[in-house]
């Protein structure tokens, strides 16, 4: 369908490919990895023509349709929810208006030669109309938007009224509505709930029949949806057949085969090189010396590919906490919003945190998570009910807004040493490498990072200091897989209490032993992990496709 062969391309001095090559085949469901600045999403624009590549050749078969959705959504105004996802399919419209137009042409008279060529058109703009979905397009839109979490009563509210996040939905949800051939996406699982990422995977399993490249930092999403995993990665791409866990698995299977090459080309050229120093100045070996010189020439040696360095850091043994953290009872909250109107967001709940539980908080939009977690830290007060906490608590919080209190101004390292001012500097560089800052990236500013990276900083100054509770509402957004391994390893060591709200069911399954679910305003708390939850709800995860 789609094909890059001996591609190269360079930005500035940087080579990101070097004679690489990939293919998009037909109802493929393919996931890009790499680590940042590999080249992943100049993929996605030389696959839609936004870019070209320096040398070698993109071919794609005629008629291909491509839909790109990438995490710069544009801009949005002047029409509905609805209107603004039927929008994108304007070609399609356009097809079904001149169809009508068509039809209508066709119940008046005209010669034999005239309406056989006006029914061969015909018969041409319906087969690409049905193969695009032209016939369910209104139904689509709508399955679609719900599908992604938008209440019907908001399919005619004015999309500048929905923040950044839901506008991200209403973007992807233009992409899926046009059904295009080639699907890429590039973080479609940001800003989604994880109902709406369950309903993503089963729409691409399901409905979808075109072909699928994309990235995502969810492991779980990319474990479900995909079969197979292009890497990008040292100037190169390469594929493996199989998901995102396979990958891992293949991929150091193939490194320790490369390692095993390389040591045995190293023994091989040492050997070759001390003969030929030994007899460089003997006439009497001048010849083999010569052969071998020149068989060492047009040997292509091997190259090992940079390692990731793993950094482990022990943090700070926290205070010990009360056995009992806290507690709720009756708690409720009602905010106020214009017109003088209250908004209830729950009532009624009531539970017991305990010391080293791991807790997620679960529940759809909008049902309260986050709210829950601002009264838990102090950050707003309940409507009703009290909260009691335990004895010597020492708490932190992280939200998306947490970013917003780091200096522009710092480098990465000053802002890690602000939270801990007694340690020396390379307790400080190795906690900065631990979240993945190392080398010169420890003198970035904090202005020049992004949401990503800016998430790290704060992660690491929070788990730096003695705290005894976390309290983390999404702290995995923003980040790639690699980090969400580190930060998901440093909780895993914490010796005290969590309480987090987080859509990653990888990283929950990995962490949590206990779940307080807020639904219709009520909350119902599980003891067990976050299968065992599953399995009490909803569907068993050995049965999940």
């Amino acid at each position: 369908m789609i094909h890059l062969t001996n591609i190269c391309k360079q930005h500035g001095a940087q080579i990101l490919f070097q004679d690489a090559s990939l293919q998009i085949l037909p109802n493929t469901r393919t996931g890009l990895v790499g680590p940042n600045g590999a080249g992943k999403t100049t993929i996605f624009r030389l696959v839609t023509g936004e870019e070209e590549a320096d040398r070698g050749e993109i071919t794609c078969a005629k008629k291909t349709v491509i839909g790109y959705f990438s995490q710069d959504v544009g801009e949005m105004a002047g029409r509905s929810v609805l209107a603004e996802v039927m929008s994108a399919a304007g070609e399609i419209v356009e097809m079904g208006c001149r169809m009508r137009e068509m039809e209508a042409r066709m119940s008046e008279p005209m010669p034999d030669e005239e309406m056989v060529a006006l029914l061969e058109r015909y018969g041409d703009i319906v087969e690409i109309f049905e193969h695009r979905g032209g016939y369910e397009l209104d139904a689509r839109a709508r399955a679609v938007l719900t599908g992604l979490g938008v209440s019907p009563d908001e399919f005619d509210l004015p999309v500048e009224s929905f923040s950044g996040g839901w506008k991200m939905r209403v973007a992807l949800a233009k992409i899926l509505t046009i059904n295009p051939d080639v699907l890429l996406l590039d973080e479609p699982t940001n800003h989604l709930d994880v109902e709406s990422i369950v309903w993503l995977e089963e729409w691409l399993a399901n409905d979808y029949k075109g072909a699928l490249l994309m990235t995502c930092h969810d492991r779980e999403f990319m474990n479900r949806v995909v079969s197979r995993i292009i890497e990008v990665a040292n100037r190169t791409i390469t594929t493996y057949s199989g998901n995102y866990d396979f990958y891992l698995q293949e991929r150091e299977i193939r490194r320790e085969q490369l390692l095993a090459s390389f040591r045995r080309q190293q023994e091989m050229l040492a050997k070759e090189e001390e003969f030929i120093a030994r007899f460089a100045a003997r006439a009497s070996h001048a010849a083999q010396v010569q052969s071998r010189v020149k068989k060492l020439e047009k040997i292509e040696r091997i190259e090992l590919p940079p390692e990731q360095r793993t950094i482990h850091f022990n943090f700070p043994v926290p205070p010990r906490s009360g056995d009992d953290v806290l507690h709720l009872l009756d708690l409720g909250k009602v905010w106020q919003i214009p017109e003088g109107k209250e908004k209830k967001v729950f009532s009624g709940l009531t539970g017991t945190v305990r010391r080293q539980e791991k807790i997620a908080v679960v529940g759809i939009n909008g049902a309260g998570k986050s709210t829950l977690l601002k009264i838990i830290s102090g950050r707003t007060e309940p409507s009703m009910g009290r909260i009691s906490l335990g004895a010597s608590l020492n708490a932190g919080y992280f939200s998306q807004h947490a970013m917003d209190i780091l200096n522009p101004d710092h480098t990465v390292f000053e802002a890690v040493q602000e939270a801990m001012p007694l340690e020396n500097i390379g307790v400080i560089r190795n906690l900065c490498a631990a979240f993945l800052f190392q080398g010169d990236d420890i003198h970035k500013r904090i202005a020049n990072l992004s949401g990503g990276e800016k998430s790290r900083v704060v992660l690491a100054k929070l788990l730096a200091q003695p705290l005894n509770l976390l309290i983390l509402d999404e702290p995995t957004n923003h980040l790639d897989i690699q980090s969400r391994e580190v930060l998901l390893a440093a909780l895993q060591k914490f010796d005290g209490t969590v309480i987090l709200v987080s859509h990653d069911r990888h990283f929950l399954r990995s962490l949590v032993n206990r779940v307080f679910e807020i639904d219709h305003g009520q909350m119902r708390i599980y003891d067990g992990n976050y299968d065992d939850y599953l399995c009490r709800t909803r569907t068993c995860p050995s049965s999940l496709r």
